[in-house]
């Protein structure tokens, strides 16, 4: 039984990573701003009022998690809009600073202020999105989301690259295109589906091939 910490876990992907991965019998640890009764019903351990875009409650974590533990840290948490270029106003641009400030630094927060906590030989999964990749944009728009994620997938490099002399394996992964909340419910697959592919995804792939990025269903992506 391997313990698992997810970020955004009380709803939409999170929360049925955190269910799933109870109902096989690991440990969860999900963490989110506010908890739901889902999640609460999961039977996972919930740590709340955790904003990843908030330096100081990210801070109170490793303090909150008693020193345990994690052999799997799952940074879920995200945030979406659409912006434009024929409306980059004043509101567009500070919706992409927030989409910078949780979809990328947020993951980066988490697994810093966790590295002390991080199993050796332990893994990362960064939920990221396809539309991170630079060649597989061929439809523009979208500039906040894209950016961001294409930072994370950056930043999720580097980790793997830093920590490599742990065995700490970290890996980029696509759920999908998901139909949450976060995308008004519009999507290819239901939550419950992309996380069982995302928790394939991270039982199969090893050091060998950390700091790779792939679809959920098993496809490599393009950067």
């Amino acid at each position: 039984m391997a313990t698992y910490l997810i970020t955004g876990a009380n709803r939409g992907i999170g929360l049925s990573l955190a269910q799933q991965l109870r109902a096989r019998g690991e440990t969860v640890i999900g963490v989110c701003r506010q908890a739901s009764d889902a999640l609460r019903a999961s039977g996972a351990e919930v740590i709340d009022g955790v904003d990843v875009s908030d330096a100081q409650a990210v801070a109170t974590l490793p303090e909150r998690l008693q020193g345990r533990r994690i052999d799997v840290l799952v940074l879920n948490a995200g945030i979406f809009s659409n912006e434009t270029l024929e409306a980059l106003d004043a509101d567009a641009f500070a919706r992409i600073q927030r989409q910078f400030e949780v979809n990328s630094l947020g993951p980066l927060r988490v697994a810093a202020a966790l590295q002390a906590q991080l199993a050796d030989g332990g893994k990362i999964g960064i939920i990221t999105s396809r539309m991170g990749s630079v060649e597989d944009n061929g439809s523009g728009a979208y500039y906040g989301y894209r950016a961001s994620k294409a930072a994370v997938n950056a930043i999720g490099k580097s980790l793997a690259v830093d920590l490599a002399p742990r065995r700490i394996a970290v890996f980029l992964l696509h759920p999908g295109r998901v139909g949450t909340d976060m995308l008004g419910g519009q999507g290819d697959i239901g939550p419950d589906e992309a996380a069982a592919n995302l928790i394939a995804r991270l039982d199969g792939l090893t050091l060998a091939e950390t700091g790779s990025f792939w679809h959920a269903n098993g496809t490599p992506l393009p950067w």
